[in-house]
């Protein structure tokens, strides 16, 4: 069970996620790294616009900064 925050990014490695960015972009995608900052790595990350797969971006960073949620 997940205590803490990075507990539960932890348990998500491997899993599919769902992002939100600053500016309301949406991004789903095989979670496989992150660290202290919240920088993510996504693997088959794709873009979403109304909860439907818009663009295929593939193998992506996302710089923490711009996360504002994480849904495993």
């Amino acid at each position: 069970m997940a205590n803490r925050p990075f507990d539960l990014l932890n348990d998500a490695i491997g899993k599919e996620v769902l992002v939100t960015l600053k500016g309301s972009m949406e991004l789903r995608g095989t979670l496989k790294a992150f660290d202290v900052h919240m920088n993510i790595v996504l693997e088959n990350a794709e873009q979403l616009e109304n909860g439907e797969a818009r663009k295929k971006l593939g193998k992506l960073m996302v710089r923490g900064d711009n996360v504002i949620l994480i849904s495993p």
